[in-house]
């Protein structure tokens, strides 16, 4: 691997509604305690390996969670924006969003992520104050994602950045979170180094309720899809440790989103 290589890790910390995409009546209580167990997990594989990544926080998520908040902010990463309810969003969810957490927490926030990575107004975006967008996921994925003619590394579009979730150079394969559920690990790894050394940085990103061991057991009746399924809680805590590990021994430099913008 070239050194120099950038490797953005993100995550989006948002109240826990995967039941309720399948219509499950499942709470924000709920969802909430799924995620900030996940979110602390997350918090110790990164405070263990000593590397920085972006958070996209929910507004909900924000003022339900403090302490974890509080872990980001003291561990110096970047706090980002992810709309006010990540199962309702509305117009006005940038700017309540972008208020609400310096508000709250006195950080300046300059990123955005649309919940599911759906499309949002660059216009309006940049109208709040936002330098950048990352809701972008370059790949085709069923039911989801058409987005094989967008460009695929960091582009400026309605006079704002876009920094777009990575994919394999050629066949433009998804390295998002599922990928690391489905696929082995080595090859996960394999492919990331791929696009490392393709493109000089990789972006990606986990949900908290993917490590929670908690939601992991209780899936099967929530009626989760067997594919989310796949890995979650312990092992994907585990798999998290073995990515960070793996690309910091061979010289990757974990980077906010905020400072990846140059590339």
């Amino acid at each position: 691997m070239k050194p120099g290589c950038k490797f953005c890790l993100s995550f989006d910390f948002e109240e826990c509604d995967l039941p309720r995409e399948g219509g499950i009546d499942y709470p924000i209580e709920r969802g909430m305690a799924v995620s900030v167990e996940g979110a602390n997990a997350v918090l110790d594989v990164l405070e263990k390996h000593a590397v920085k990544a972006t958070f996209f926080c929910t507004l909900n998520f924000a003022e339900r969670a403090p302490e974890v908040m509080r872990r980001i902010i003291d561990g110096g990463h970047e706090v980002a924006a992810h709309g006010v309810d990540h199962f309702h969003q509305i117009s006005e969810d940038p700017f309540r969003c972008k208020e609400g957490l310096e508000r709250l927490y006195g950080v300046k926030v300059v990123g955005y992520r649309q919940p599911r990575m759906f499309p949002v107004d660059n216009a309006a975006l940049k109208q709040a104050g936002y330098e950048y967008n990352s809701s972008l996921n370059p790949a085709f994925i069923p039911g989801r994602y058409m987005h094989l003619t967008t460009p695929r590394l960091p582009f400026v579009k309605d006079r704002l950045m876009q920094i777009p979730a990575s994919v394999t150079p050629c066949l433009r394969f998804p390295l998002f979170w599922l990928a690391l559920h489905l696929l082995p690990e080595w090859l996960y790894h394999r492919l990331v180094s791929r696009t490392l050394c393709h493109d000089g940085h990789f972006v990606t990103y986990f949900h908290p309720w993917e490590f929670s061991r908690s939601f992991a057991a209780e899936a099967a009746m929530l009626k989760v899809s067997p594919l989310i399924r796949r890995n979650l809680g312990e092992n994907m805590i585990c798999r998290l440790d073995r990515l960070v590990s793996a690309f910091k021994c061979r010289g990757a430099e974990f980077i906010t989103i905020a400072s990846c913008r140059g590339l």
